[in-house]
């Protein structure tokens, strides 16, 4: 395996629609010059954006999270620009771009150093070979402090590893239950 460079990634999603929609380079300014949490193709990687939909997770009903059976209880749907996580608290949201990975290739996708560096930690799964979808993202305020979450800003940088040789069965090939996910998905069994 080795990894796919900005001009690797560039060509497969022009070409083949690989990220929608795509930013060719680094976005570090709004159109009206503010300031923003960089977004956009980066030197060996994708630095992805949070859409303005979060699902923020609340003891309000007293619900219990059961990866088996999850209660839509244990969270508030939230649409907006910014999104404050609760302290000790988590988020689950949804990248704004619709991927389409390739079967030789697999992602590995990490929070950006901004949000780490605030106690904000971001997890995401690997994209297997031939999973498309909106990447659910998963946000953890690890701070004894409420956070801001930035819409519409980048969250997350995805790395990309082609293989030498594609593989046996990828995750379309297995009817993957994440394969097409639009929007934020919850656990599903």
């Amino acid at each position: 395996m080795s990894v796919c460079s900005d001009r690797w990634i560039r060509k497969k999603s022009l070409e083949q629609g690989m990220i929608e929609p795509f930013i060719d380079g680094q976005i570090r300014a709004s159109e009206d010059g503010g300031r923003v949490i960089s977004y956009g193709l980066s030197s060996y990687g994708y630095d992805l954006r949070v859409a303005d939909e979060f699902k923020v997770f609340t003891n309000v009903f007293s619900a219990m999270v059961d990866p088996k059976e999850f209660d839509e209880k244990s969270f508030v749907d939230v649409k907006t620009n910014v999104c404050v996580v609760p302290p000790n608290s988590f988020a689950l949201a949804r990248s704004v771009e619709y991927f389409r990975i390739p079967r030789e290739v697999l992602t590995i996708c990490v929070g950006k150093s901004t949000y780490a560096r605030c106690g904000i930690i971001v997890n995401v799964t690997p994209f297997e070979p031939e999973w498309e979808g909106h990447v659910t993202l998963e946000i953890s305020n690890t701070t004894p402090l409420p956070a801001k979450i930035y819409a519409n800003e980048g969250l997350a940088q995805v790395v990309f590893f082609e293989a030498t040789e594609s593989c046996e069965t990828s995750y379309a090939d297995r009817a993957g239950k994440y394969m097409k996910q639009r929007g934020i998905t919850v656990p599903r069994m």
